[in-house]
C-alpha cells in the first residue's frame, strides 16, 4: 500500500518554533496565498518546547497551563513580558492589528452591517485593545441583527424575556407560597381581615407541601433541582482560579460568580433534556468575561442576559456532545472524535497511523476534552480568545473550525509524537505545549484549502 505522502509545508521548521520576528498573521486570504517554502534542515529532533507551569485547579484534575494574566487586572510588566514569551506572541500590536480594527470599526458603522464581510475580517481575529469584539461576538452568534436600527428593540426584548426567565426559574418555593398566601388574603372579604394570614391546613394544596412527593409539587422539582445547583456552585468557583475576575472574595469576582451561576441554572431549568453538565461553565467563562467587560458601560452591566442567550445560541451547535444519550449516534461526541480521527487520516496519514495503530493512542483520550470544551483547558485565556474569533466568525459553523483547529494541533507536533510512544504521546497531547496560535490558525485555515482543493 502506497502511503499518502505528506506535503512538505507540514514538515517546515515554521511550525516547530515561532519566528523571532515577522509572526505569520492568520488570514483569510492565506487560501489564495502560496504555501511556505520548505526548510531545509539537519535531520535532528527539533527543539521541544518549554511546557508551561502548572495551576492547580481542583477536582476534577485539569491540565496544567500557562499562567493567565487577567486583562482586567494589570499585573507587572514582568509577568506580561513573561507571559508572552511563553505564548510566542507579544502584546504590542502590530500593523495589521491596527488596520484589522480600522476595518472592523468601519465595518460595524455601518447601517446595515455586511455579516460577510465581518466574518471575513474577524476569521482573522480581533484586536484585544480595539474594545470591540463583545459587539463583533454578538453579531457573529445571531444575537444582534445587522441592522443597526433594530438593536435598541431587540435588546430590550431579550433582555426582559431573560429578566422573566429569572424571576420565574430562580424563585424559592418559600417566597411562591409567601406570594400565594397574599394573594388570598387579598381576596378575602374586608370582614375577615382578622385573620392571621397565614393559611389553613386545608387551604395548602398538595402541590405547595414541603413534603409533598408528587411530580408537580413545587417543592419536590426544588429538592431535585437542588443537587444540580450545587454543582453549578462547585464548578463556577472553580472556574479560572488564576483570575481575579472569576476567583477570589472580591466583590467583582463574587457578583461574576453570581452572574454564571444564574445562567447556568436557567439554561438547565429550561434544558431538561441537558440540564447541566460538567465543564458548561467553561464554555460560558469567555461569553461573559467578553461581554462583562465592554467599553460600552450599558452594555456591560447587561453582560449577563447578553450572555445567556449567547451562550444558548453556542451550545445548540454543539448540544448533542453533551447528551450522554446520544454519546453513541451520528451526532454524539463518538462521531465527532471520528471525524476528527479520518480529518487527520486524511491529511497525514502517517501520523495517523503511528498515533492509532502502531501506538494506540485512542483519540478519546485527549480529543474528548478539546472538542467538548472547546480548547478553553489546552491554552491560556487570552489565546482562548483568539482561538474562538475564528471558530465563531468561520461561515461553515464553529464545529467544523474546531476539528480542522484540532487536526493542526496534532500536525504542528507531528515530529515529537512519531518519535514517541504511547506514554510520551499521551502526556504531550493532554498536557499540549504552548504554541503560537496565528501559526495553528493559519495551518488549520490550510487544511481546509487541501481539503476543498
Amino acid at each position: 500500500m502506497v502511503m499518502k505522502r505528506v506535503p512538505d509545508w507540514l514538515n517546515s521548521s515554521l511550525w516547530s518554533s515561532p519566528p523571532a520576528e515577522d509572526r505569520l498573521r492568520y488570514s483569510s486570504a492565506s487560501a489564495a496565498a502560496p504555501a511556505p517554502a520548505p526548510v531545509s534542515e539537519p535531520a535532528l529532533q527539533p527543539p521541544v518546547p518549554v511546557s508551561p507551569p502548572v495551576v492547580a485547579r481542583p477536582d476534577p484534575p485539569r491540565p496544567p497551563k500557562s499562567e493567565t494574566r487577567d486583562p482586567a487586572h494589570g499585573n507587572d510588566s514582568d509577568s506580561r513580558n513573561s507571559n508572552n514569551d511563553r505564548n510566542g506572541s507579544s502584546s504590542v500590536p502590530s500593523p495589521e492589528d491596527f488596520s484589522r480594527q480600522a476595518q472592523l470599526l468601519a465595518e460595524l458603522s455601518k447601517k446595515v452591517i455586511n455579516m460577510m464581510e465581518l466574518r471575513r475580517i474577524a476569521l482573522q481575529g480581533i484586536p484585544d485593545g480595539a474594545g470591540i469584539r463583545s459587539t463583533v461576538w454578538k453579531l457573529l452568534l445571531g444575537y444582534l441583527p445587522p441592522d443597526r436600527g433594530q438593536w435598541s428593540s431587540e435588546l430590550a426584548k431579550k433582555r426582559s424575556q431573560y429578566k422573566h426567565f429569572k424571576e420565574e426559574l430562580l424563585i424559592n418555593p418559600s417566597e411562591i407560597t409567601r406570594k400565594l398566601e397574599k394573594s388570598m388574603d387579598c381576596e378575602k372579604d374586608e370582614s375577615k381581615s382578622e385573620s392571621s394570614g397565614m393559611l389553613s391546613r386545608s387551604e395548602i394544596t398538595h402541590g405547595e407541601h414541603p413534603l409533598s412527593l408528587g411530580k408537580s409539587s413545587i417543592w419536590n422539582q426544588f429538592f431535585k433541582d437542588t443537587e444540580i445547583m450545587e454543582q453549578i456552585d462547585r464548578d463556577v468557583k472553580r472556574t479560572h482560579p488564576d483570575m481575579h475576575f472569576f476567583s477570589g472574595d472580591s466583590p467583582l469576582a463574587k457578583s461574576n460568580q453570581e452572574s454564571l451561576k444564574n445562567i447556568l441554572i436557567v439554561f438547565a431549568k429550561l434544558n431538561p433534556g441537558i440540564r447541566y453538565v460538567q465543564g458548561m461553565n467553561e464554555i460560558l467563562a469567555p461569553i461573559f468575561y467578553v461581554f462583562r467587560n465592554d467599553a460600552d458601560e450599558e452594555m456591560a452591566a447587561a453582560a449577563e442576559a447578553d450572555t445567556f442567550f449567547c451562550f444558548v445560541e453556542l451550545l445548540s451547535g454543539f448540544r448533542d456532545h453533551f447528551c450522554q444519550q446520544l454519546d453513541n449516534s451520528v451526532v454524539g461526541i463518538r462521531s465527532t472524535i471520528t471525524r476528527l480521527s479520518q480529518l487527520l487520516k486524511e491529511h497525514d496519514q502517517e501520523l495517523w497511523r503511528h498515533l492509532e495503530v502502531a501506538t494506540k493512542v485512542n483519540p478519546q483520550f485527549y480529543a474528548f476534552r478539546w472538542i467538548t470544551l472547546l480548547l478553553t483547558q489546552e491554552f491560556n485565556f487570552a489565546d482562548s480568545l483568539h482561538i474562538w474569533d475564528s471558530l465563531l466568525s468561520d461561515p461553515e459553523g464553529p464545529q467544523e473550525t474546531l476539528l480542522r483547529i484540532c487536526c493542526a494541533m496534532l500536525i504542528l507536533i507531528r515530529r515529537r509524537l512519531l518519535a514517541g510512544d504511547f506514554t510520551a504521546n499521551l502526556k504531550l497531547l493532554q498536557h499540549y505545549p504552548s504554541t503560537n496560535i496565528s501559526h495553528l490558525l493559519y495551518v488549520a485555515n490550510k487544511l481546509r484549502t487541501l481539503s476543498s482543493g
